[in-house]
């Protein structure tokens, strides 16, 4: 099944040197480090009040109500059509577009659609178009409901993440048109429920896929101040400075780390013999490795919190304090080993919907080296990017004595996931 070959095949195989690989990674990492304690002393960032407006006709025409208007029907259009060829195409991913639709367009394609456009699953999702359109019909205002409980938090959304990448990597049939058509349908009741009882507000805190693109819209250069609702033009270390410390947030960015980390060691010879051959059976062995891989993940971080703690002799809660760093390490994780599922299937996919009869994906636009260098960019800028988020987090709570030392824990947690990551690519 080519829609659920993620990552880019024969990735154990590629024409990189270990050696200048992890080099490379570890000078980027120590350098930016001794920099930013060298440089860096007062915090730079200010959240959402950073950015220059942009101008007033841009703004008019993004808030127009035509604008949201066709945003809900290009969704509410886009989940209709999936759901038809779920209904009543071929089970069978090459003359389906519907898995394609689900796991690379959707789940990959809000990766790119988020950097560049912000939030914008927000506007498309078709779970809020539909509340929208029986809350008028019930003549009743979409937001209102019962208060969401504070300790909540993100928690729904980190466990629907779970689950959708449960589906995704450890499920027996990941494409198959009735398993997507159960999830989707018990997902789709779960959230309007939720709605119906706490009003329009539970999609942005307990919808996977509204907090995962909000999460990545965090390092886009477009944003909105919160206190007039102007567009701006804005750093994403910003936007990413800004993002809400709310329970649950780590869970959601460890599982959104700990998958695709997964992903990336599913396919090894020594997995899907330890798999295969395990008397728990497949399906119950991976569920533990992906749950193995998201807690190791948390844990690291939790160490790593706690260390931070003892240092800065004051800090409260570490684990929310600095969760945003953790972003752009996910977001480089996510371009390494979706770049060329994503190049590759998502016009394979919408050539199926078109009716082309099995055609074949088009050859990536890099060769195997290129493909490799944009890997490794791509999680050593994460952490690089991850490294100054935190910094600047550090000189900003951290008294001036403390500031680098209390960074000390953080590095070491970057260095290790660097590790990881790299790891699982050149192994």
């Amino acid at each position: 099944m080519s829609v659920l070959a993620h990552g880019i095949g024969a990735q154990h195989d590629l024409p990189l040197s270990p050696f200048y690989a992890f080099a490379g990674a570890f000078a980027a990492l120590f350098v930016s480090f001794l920099a930013l304690g060298l440089l860096w002393s007062a915090s730079r960032f200010r959240g959402d009040e950073a950015g220059r407006p942009l101008p007033h006709a841009l703004q008019r025409l993004a808030d127009a109500r035509p604008t949201r208007t066709a945003a809900r029907l290009l969704g509410l259009a886009a989940a209709l059509y999936v759901t038809l060829f779920l209904l009543l195409g071929p089970d069978d991913p090459d003359r389906n577009p519907g898995p394609g639709a689900v796991y690379v367009l959707l789940w990959v394609g809000l990766v790119p659609a988020s950097l560049l456009l912000g939030p914008v699953w927000r506007a498309l999702n078709p779970l809020r178009t539909v509340h929208l359109l029986a809350c008028r019909a019930l003549r009743r205002d979409p937001a209102a409901g019962r208060p969401l409980p504070a300790r909540l938090g993100l928690w729904p959304a980190a466990a629907g993440l779970f689950a959708f990448t449960w589906l995704e990597l450890v499920s027996p049939d990941p494409a198959s048109t009735g398993d997507l058509l159960l999830f989707l349908t018990l997902y789709s009741a779960v959230h309007l429920a939720g709605a119906a009882r706490h009003g329009d507000g539970w999609f942005d805190r307990a919808d996977a896929f509204e907090v995962y693109s909000g999460l990545l819209a965090r390092l886009s250069p477009l944003g909105r101040r919160p206190t007039d609702r102007r567009l701006v033009l804005r750093s994403p270390f910003n936007g990413l400075d800004a993002t809400p410390q709310r329970p649950g947030l780590v869970a959601t960015v460890c599982v959104m780390l700990g998958s695709t980390a997964y992903d990336g060691f599913s396919d090894s010879p020594s997995w899907i013999t330890t798999v295969q051959t395990s008397p728990l059976g497949r399906t119950a062995a991976a569920t533990l490795g992906l749950l193995g891989a998201v807690v190791l993940v948390a844990a690291l971080y939790a160490l790593c919190a706690g260390a931070v703690r003892l240092i800065s002799g004051r800090l409260d809660h570490p684990l929310t304090a600095f969760a945003h760093s953790l972003v752009p390490i996910a977001l480089g994780y996510l371009v390494a080993h979706y770049f060329t599922l994503f190049v590759t299937e998502g016009p394979r996919t919408l050539m199926v919907a078109a009716g082309t009869d099995g055609p074949a994906p088009p050859e990536p636009p890099l060769g195997p080296g290129g493909v490799a260098t944009l890997q490794v960019a791509s999680i050593v800028l994460g952490h690089v990017l991850g490294v100054v988020a935190a910094h600047d987090r550090s000189v900003r709570l951290f008294p001036p004595g403390r500031a680098v030392a209390g960074q000390l824990p953080l590095l070491v947690l970057m260095v290790t996931y660097t590790i990881g990551g790299l790891s699982l690519l050149i192994a």
